[in-house]
């Protein structure tokens, strides 16, 4: 992950999963935003290309985002796909994971909005947010991505470095298809396990997260969400590159069951729920242990310490930081919970806690 020039203090970096190749390679709740809705339009069928087929060159529906990290006294870059007119945008779960401020620019009109989370896919790393009194955007188009092929040509659109402005376009061909990875976010450190993906050896850079993979027709096939470790601003010389695309599809699927405000085990509806607590794994002693205590936090009204062990979440065994990020998901802020931890002593703690608005996770 390259770091671009603090500014105001902030450390800013740009947003992309940097990728380590698998074996399998041989990596009721209510939307919020307001305003009136629109249906996430259907792929049409891609017709079938010559393999010497000519780039398609930038099309419209391309949203440059940005997002400010309270809690990690960082900014981060990334892109997004307009699914709407009114504002809904599609981009990936890791361009917003953490932010407390989001803003996006739609590159056609070069108006910046602020945007709000209607819900995200932590497993399919695909999210949905909204542009805050947009209207009369372009629509980037969509293709099946059933219909695509090795040795396609495609072009890869996103906000680059996160400069912001003009969306760069790079052109490459589609090298291989339903590809795995596990793929690492070094803005926050986590890893995940991504597949079906497309790849290609169009030199996507860090800032091009969520933005389109086009066919010859300027038809959205894909959702730029990873590339291979060792990018550098000489990617595009580089033969080796590779970038990684989640099938149209798939994300199209996800965005309309977050429009439809659908929860389930993996999407998230709406506002995120925070207990306020940075957790990890110890071999040592069972559940979530407790690192950090975010000043203001409900954890810090409830007094759980630094080294304590959170065991149950609302009734709810904890075995792991995993798992009790799994049952905050499954709640909104406002909720009141139960809580039980044991101190770093061995002491036995319970209390019951009203969860507060925290970032998208």
């Amino acid at each position: 992950m390259r770091e671009d020039t603090p500014r105001r203090g902030i450390r800013a970096v740009t947003v992309l999963f940097l990728v380590t190749l698998l074996a399998l390679l041989v990596p009721g709740c209510r939307i919020v935003g307001g305003g009136t809705t629109e249906d996430v339009p259907p792929p049409v069928t891609a017709s079938p290309k010559s393999k010497n087929a000519k780039p398609s060159g930038r099309r419209p529906g391309v949203v440059n985002i940005e997002t400010e990290q309270d809690l990690r006294g960082t900014r981060a870059a990334g892109t997004g796909v307009v699914l709407t007119a009114s504002g809904l945008v599609l981009t990936n779960n890791h361009v917003i994971r953490g932010a407390t401020r989001i803003r996006g620019t739609d590159t056609d009109n070069r108006r910046t909005y602020t945007a709000q989370v209607v819900g995200y896919d932590r497993a399919g790393d695909i999210a949905v947010i909204r542009l805050e009194g947009a209207a009369g955007l372009k629509a980037a188009a969509f293709a099946s991505a059933s219909g695509v092929s090795v040795g396609d040509t495609v072009t890869a659109v996103g906000n680059a470095g996160g400069e912001g402005g003009r969306p760069r376009v790079v052109t490459g061909e589609v090298t291989a298809l339903e590809q795995s990875v596990t793929a690492r976010d070094d803005s926050s450190g986590t890893t995940e396990r991504l597949s079906g993906l497309i790849e290609t050896d169009a030199p996507i850079e860090p800032g091009d997260s969520g933005g389109p993979l086009l066919n010859t027709d300027g038809k959205v096939i894909g959702i730029n969400t990873a590339a291979s470790a060792g990018l550098s601003k000489d990617a595009a010389k580089n033969k080796n590159h590779r970038g990684y695309a989640i099938p149209s599809d798939r994300a199209l699927d996800v965005a309309r069951q977050i429009q439809r405000g659908e929860s389930s085990i993996t999407v998230h509806i709406g506002p995120t729920a925070m207990l306020g607590v940075k957790v990890r794994s110890n071999r040592n002693s069972q559940g979530a242990v407790v690192a950090e205590v975010v000043p203001g936090s409900p954890a810090e009204a409830a007094r759980i310490p630094v080294g304590a062990s959170i065991v149950t979440f609302d009734g709810r065994g904890v075995d792991s930081p995993t798992t009790l990020t799994t049952l905050m998901l499954a709640h909104h802020p406002g909720d009141v919970v139960q809580l039980e931890w044991t101190t770093a002593q061995g002491a036995a703690v319970s209390a019951t806690v009203r969860l507060a608005e925290g970032p998208p996770q």
